[in-house]
């Protein structure tokens, strides 16, 4: 599954040298993922808070291949890449939407992560079942 949101580069997301700042790829990244557990059903999904379950980032290896700069419109695509006991693994690439150049490639690694506990947990049975069924996992 490949969700894909499109962010327009403003102002503010440069630096001195005009264009973005390599923090603001975090934050793209994040909006990516943010659309894609959207459309997978689990953006406003309350019921892991209510049991004290969260995603923690633990990991992200970002490469920066091109710049990007004012006006420009960033595709974020993002889908799964690995999903383990604890941990699901997501693939992000971020691509100039006019020039389809390769701007930013990164993997960004979430555990499944108990606030009672303060720790990395295995993620719960109908989780990992959505999750498997949204990736295309056959048993």
């Amino acid at each position: 599954m490949l969700n894909t949101v499109q962010i327009k580069v403003r102002g503010y997301h440069l630096d001195i040298f005009q264009h973005v700042n390599n923090a603001r790829y975090l934050e793209f990244l994040e909006e990516g993922r943010w659309a894609f557990f959207d459309d997978f059903g689990m953006g406003s999904d309350t019921a892991l808070m209510d049991e004290g379950i969260a995603w923690a980032v633990v990991n992200i290896n970002i490469n920066f291949r091109a710049e990007a700069s004012f006006g420009d419109v960033l595709e974020v695509q993002t889908r799964y890449a690995k999903l383990g006991n604890r941990s699901i693994t997501m693939k992000q690439t971020i691509i100039n939407a006019e020039t389809k150049d390769t701007v930013v490639e990164a993997d960004v690694t979430y555990v499944c992560f108990s606030k009672a506990l303060k720790a990395a947990i295995a993620l719960p049975d109908d989780l990992r079942q959505k999750i498997e069924l949204a990736i295309g996992v056959s048993e």
